[in-house]
């Protein structure tokens, strides 16, 4: 895979994050740098928006057949994480993302350009 390309489930991911409400989502390729080959930061609003974010996701990239491998925070929590082992998704709320500022720990990752339809009106 080159740097290019980016798998469609990032762009699904990033899409579900959108449609959900959720915001300053960036997708990192992290291979050479981490165990895992991508990361998705985004922020929910609360809490509760959080959890429903996380949750959402890992309910329809079952559907395509990814499951995650651990997941924290999809029942309450102002973090939630989901591992795909290949790929991490971290959702925040806004003040804690500032705190663990987990850009700056893959700095060197590339930013990645994903499709996000933003004329979306579908409310997963």
């Amino acid at each position: 895979m080159s740097t290019q390309e980016i798998p469609p489930y990032l762009n699904q991911i990033a899409q579900i994050i959108f449609d959900k409400k959720g915001k300053n989502i960036l997708a990192l390729d992290i291979r050479g740098i981490s165990s895992a080959d991508f990361v998705i930061i985004a922020e929910g609003n609360v809490d509760k928006h959080v959890s429903a974010i996380a949750s959402t996701i890992v309910d329809e990239l079952k559907k395509i057949g990814l499951k995650p491998s651990y997941t924290e925070g999809l029942q309450n929590g102002d973090w939630a994480a989901i591992d795909y082992s290949h790929t991490v998704v971290h959702i925040f709320e806004p003040g804690l993302r500032e705190r663990y500022d987990l850009e700056e720990l893959w700095n060197k990752g590339s930013i990645l350009d994903l499709e996000i339809n933003i004329e979306s009106d579908k409310q997963v």
